[in-house]
């Protein structure tokens, strides 16, 4: 299997890489990235014949189709993803490649989505969202739903740390998603809600413990209920630690300053850089996922609920590592464009997980109403 990796060299990519490489059926593994250094400096600390580095600018179509070509799958771990989720899928569709990214923007997952069709014409896999939220998030929802009858709301709720990546893309990524109107999914019907707005406490496992968590942009509202027939209310809550980071992103928008992409730019390379200064020692460098799903079996009303805590980087860079292993393995062949809780089967993908130390609680229970 010959796999490649945009944006391998970064905080989450790097992750996914030091899994793919330990892979025996993997002949092949290109870290394809912007920043080249840094690329061969993680291709030397893996030491591996297999395992190269080559510089990859992702606004080049032409250059990306080209190193799409050389590989079997893709990976891709480039973002901002509003910037670059329909330029790599087109890439794809290009190159006639399988796919798979960690794409967590809502817009970016809407515009993926509808590259449903090029991407069946060419015969290709596009995992669009396999990380962690969304990614581990859906295989949890899609692990809940398979173990009912029937259900009818899922509700995800994630907890990430401002201390627990160290990544430019993350801190645009997350004044983009406090922004603006976000997309929700209730009484059967697509919505959009205040970003920010909808604060719950949610108890996430130790040691992270209760957080307040807000609607916020990611795509598990919009792939869920389009895969998924039958549910009614599908919700996405989330939260930076430690908790008054929260308060000053909305308060960000609400003054205007993160509407427009290069507004964000500016606002994500002032916090890249104070940081370390605000956020250390401060918060709690771990993140985690929390997913309920409501349903009935055996006639029952009853609740599933999943959960995980690790790093970011874990938690992102090993369910993507996985994803794309599967489809270079055959395990996944559905052709267009798909969402975890789509085609990723549960069951494997969880055990995957736990070889390697991955720790998800999972329990079912029956619920009163």
């Amino acid at each position: 299997m010959k796999v490649t990796v945009f944006g391998g060299a970064g905080d989450m990519g790097a992750e996914a890489v030091r899994d793919i490489a330990k892979q025996k059926d993997v002949e092949s593994l290109v870290i394809a990235d912007y920043n080249r250094k840094a690329a061969e400096k993680l291709a030397a600390e893996i030491g591996k014949p297999h395992v190269t580095a080559e510089f990859c600018d992702a606004n080049d179509h032409n250059a990306l189709v080209e190193i799409m070509e050389r590989a079997d799958v893709c990976l891709s771990c480039i973002g901002p993803f509003y910037q670059y989720e329909e330029k790599m899928i087109r890439a794809a569709v290009d190159a006639k490649r399988s796919y798979t990214s960690i794409c967590d923007d809502f817009d970016a997952a809407e515009a993926a989505l509808a590259l449903d069709k090029p991407a069946k014409k060419a015969g290709i896999t596009v995992l669009t969202g396999m990380g962690w939220t969304p990614g581990l998030s859906n295989v949890l929802a899609r692990k809940g739903m398979e173990d009912m009858d029937s259900s009818t709301e899922v509700h995800v709720a994630w907890a990430g740390g401002a201390d627990d990546s160290e990544g430019l893309a993350v801190i645009k990524h997350t004044l983009h998603i406090f922004t603006g109107d976000v997309p929700t999914f209730t009484g059967g019907k697509w919505a959009r809600v205040a970003a920010g707005s909808g604060r719950e406490k949610v108890a996430f496992p130790e040691p992270i413990g209760k957080v307040s968590v807000y609607h916020l942009g990611h795509p598990e509202p919009v792939t869920i209920p389009h895969f998924v027939q039958g549910l009614k209310e599908v919700s996405l809550k989330g939260a930076v630690t430690p908790e008054w980071v929260n308060p000053m992103a909305k308060a960000l928008s609400a003054l205007g300053l993160t509407n427009t992409p290069k507004k964000r730019d500016a606002g994500a390379a002032f916090f890249h850089k104070v940081g370390p200064t605000l956020f250390k020692s401060k918060g709690k460098p771990i993140s985690g996922i929390h997913v309920r799903v409501l349903g009935e079996k055996d006639g029952e009303k009853v609740l599933f609920t999943g959960a995980c805590v690790d790093n970011m980087k874990r938690l992102t860079g090993i369910p993507a590592a996985i994803g794309t292993l599967m489809i270079g393995r055959k395990a996944i062949e559905k052709t267009g464009v798909v969402a975890p809780e789509a085609a990723v089967p549960a069951e494997l993908f969880l055990a995957e997980l736990g070889k390697r130390g991955l720790k998800i609680e999972t329990k079912m229970e029956k619920r009163r109403s």
